[in-house]
């Protein structure tokens, strides 16, 4: 049997034949297998969806109270028609999966999005042995290595402090699944109060009900009192530039993404402040992922797929690049949410 018949890049998405199902299409099926909530990944109106069992609020919030939607455990081993499929964590936001697919002895793994570094809000990432494994590769460039995440909360909690002292709101923006909960869970909830743009804060909701600690937070149009935002911590979407950010007057800006680590983004971006903060691989750790993976074969997908590829071949590895529709870190919330209320 060749590899090529496990999964192919169909119009619908990346679709596995004996099967019957697609991983993250960007179309409406019958069946989809989802590997996370991001926008991108997660399109609406398909029949039917598979999503683990960490990642089923964030995951309704995305596709609709209607979806059907059901959910596996991170390990437990599905039957498709014959095809055995599994999720396994990756570490990328809350719920977020790796996709294995093992049809007559051959193990396809499909990454969806990922990260290593550690991260309070979501289960760690765990390496998948595999055949053939399909990584993003968004940050995909010998640049691309974060900062000790303790290192850049740090730096966030003395802005928002310096902010604080001086009476100005500051105002972080992160996308608002994932980006969002990681920032809060790290942040220093002592120097003042937090509010949340309407969209993360209702993400928000389905982090704590599915475990996850986090501070305090309020809605931005729930706050009271003259100046309630003098010494507050303001975590919105990328909201630059909108009527929105009006009732901030003084604020200081900043932006979390690992975008920041590029000369200029700050300034693109219309921010203050840049902190490097990424829920992707950088570039050591997407090699030690698939290295860990110990494919033979390695499909790359969105970001600098070039690079990486020619990194790999390098290395005596069979590397390409796989066409989908994946687009990397960008504001992947819902589309619906993108009004405070």
């Amino acid at each position: 049997m060749s590899r090529s018949e496990v999964l192919r890049v169909a119009p619908e998405g990346l679709y596995c034949a004996a099967g019957d199902f697609y991983i993250d299409p960007w179309r409406p099926v019958e069946r989809a297998v989802i590997t996370h909530a991001h926008a991108d990944h997660a399109a609406q109106g398909s029949a039917a969806y598979l999503v683990s069992e960490e990642g089923e609020r964030v995951s309704r919030r995305r596709l609709g109270e209607e979806a059907s939607i059901q959910t596996a455990a991170f390990g437990e081993t599905l039957d498709f028609h014959g095809v055995k499929v599994s999720l396994h964590p990756a570490g990328h936001i809350l719920g977020s999966a790796q996709v294995r697919v093992e049809q007559g002895g051959e193990v396809w793994t499909v990454s969806g999005d990922y990260k290593i570094a550690p991260d309070p809000t979501c289960t760690a990432f765990e390496p998948v042995r595999s055949h053939v494994f399909i990584s993003e590769c968004t940050f995909g460039l010998p640049i691309y290595r974060w900062p000790d995440p303790a290192a850049v909360y740090a730096d966030i909690n003395r802005w928002w402090r310096s902010n604080a002292a001086a009476g100005k709101p500051s105002i972080l923006f992160a996308y608002a699944l994932g980006k969002a909960q990681r920032a809060l869970a790290g942040v220093d909830a002592s120097i003042g109060p937090i509010y949340c743009h309407g969209a993360p804060e209702a993400l928000n909701a389905d982090y704590r009900a599915s475990g996850v600690a986090l501070p305090m937070t309020r809605r931005v149009s729930e706050a009271e009192g003259p100046q309630p935002f003098a010494e507050a911590l303001i975590v919105a979407p990328p909201a630059q530039g909108s009527s929105w950010m009006n009732r901030f007057r003084g604020a200081s800006t900043a932006f979390a993404s690992g975008w920041m680590l590029v000369r200029g983004a700050r300034r693109r971006y219309a921010a203050d402040r840049g902190f490097v903060l990424s829920d992707h691989a950088d570039w050591p750790e997407l090699l030690r992922a698939i290295e860990a993976a110990g494919a033979e074969r390695v499909l790359l997908t969105h970001g600098s797929t070039a690079a990486l590829a020619r990194r790999l071949g390098e290395m005596g590895l069979d590397a390409g690049v796989l066409e989908t529709r994946f687009s990397g870190e960008r504001d992947d919330s819902s589309d619906e949410e993108a009004s405070e209320e």
